[in-house]
């Protein structure tokens, strides 16, 4: 059997990136973590591993840190808590899992996982998902390990409002903080994950494309690997990660092309911006957004070794 190529992105939200609005120390901790996230799942690769095992050590890295909105940076609710979702699918049999509207849970990413593998199920959410994490064994952190002092901070300023935005303070400074990894591994198997915090003082149980199969996570041998970042009403409303995964089965486009196509026009038309990355069985990476910048890493074993932020 031939080996497979082997290819790992990541991102970690995308949006109004400026160096502009940037100190040196900030964006050295964004790439620092970005560079930590992508090197773990592609020691995974490395190693043999699996190209689930690998987006799901990434998405658990960036959970991990603060300076992202997923896990343990997620942003408040209206009701001061922390609402998590993600999902996760691998291209062979395009199995795949999803929580929404979880609390408590330290990773989410790894619930959705199981999920997939151990639920007989697609989607669970609130506190259904949570009595099946319990079930399941999964870790559980207390309120308090999940609070950073900025996210607070992003919250007091419209707390008691009915506004809701997603991770930004304002349009000044605009970034959507889902984190996501996509993977080709040496068996030629493609995966995807996603994971999110949702949007700053949400209410009434509001879900976004991340959790979404289809919307903001797609895996098929066959075309591509998908994880999105940007506006979810818009990326669930145009089925973003599944139309790039349509336009390469039955318009023979290639992976660069039908990314940019939805990103850059198809999205846009309806009013979405955001971005994703993807990957495919010919160890093709594509990270494409529409926005100033997008928190980003990619690795390969054909010497591919990207770490960026801003679209230039």
């Amino acid at each position: 059997m031939q080996r497979s190529p082997i290819t790992l992105a990541i991102h970690g939200g995308a949006g109004t990136i400026l160096r502009s609005l940037m100190t040196p120390e900030k964006e050295q901790r964004y790439l620092e973590a970005l560079r930590k996230a992508r090197d773990l799942g592609f020691d995974v690769l490395e190693k043999g591993g699996s190209a689930l095992d690998a987006v799901e050590a990434a998405v658990v890295e960036l959970e991990e840190c603060p300076l992202f909105n997923a896990g343990r940076g997620a942003v408040f609710t209206a009701a001061g808590t922390h609402e998590m979702d993600a999902s996760i699918m691998e291209g062979a049999g395009r199995n795949a899992g999803a929580v929404s509207l979880v609390k408590g849970v330290r990773n989410p990413i790894r619930l959705a996982r199981q999920v997939m593998e151990h639920s007989g199920h697609v989607m669970l959410a609130s506190e259904g998902a949570i009595e099946f994490a319990r079930l399941r064994g999964m870790e559980f952190m207390p309120e308090e390990w999940f609070h950073d002092d900025f996210r607070y901070q992003q919250w007091q300023e419209i707390r008691g409002t009915d506004s809701f935005q997603l991770d930004h303070r304002d349009d000044k400074e605009r970034k959507f903080g889902t984190v996501g990894a996509v993977a080709l591994d040496v068996f030629g198997n493609l995966a995807a994950a996603t994971s999110t915090g949702g949007m700053t003082n949400k209410r009434f149980g509001r879900i976004g494309d991340s959790p979404i199969v289809g919307a903001g996570t797609w895996s098929d041998n066959r075309t591509c690997a998908i994880s999105c970042t940007g506006s979810g009403e818009f990326f669930i409303r145009g089925v973003v990660a599944h139309d790039v995964a349509c336009l390469i089965e039955h318009k023979g486009m290639g992976l660069q092309e039908a990314c940019d196509e939805v990103i850059h026009n198809r999205l846009l038309e309806i009013g979405g911006d955001g971005g994703l990355i993807a990957a495919n069985a010919s160890g093709d990476i594509a990270l494409v957004f529409n926005t100033e910048g997008m928190y980003r890493a990619a690795k390969s074993d054909r010497g591919l070794d990207l770490v960026s932020i801003y679209k230039d």
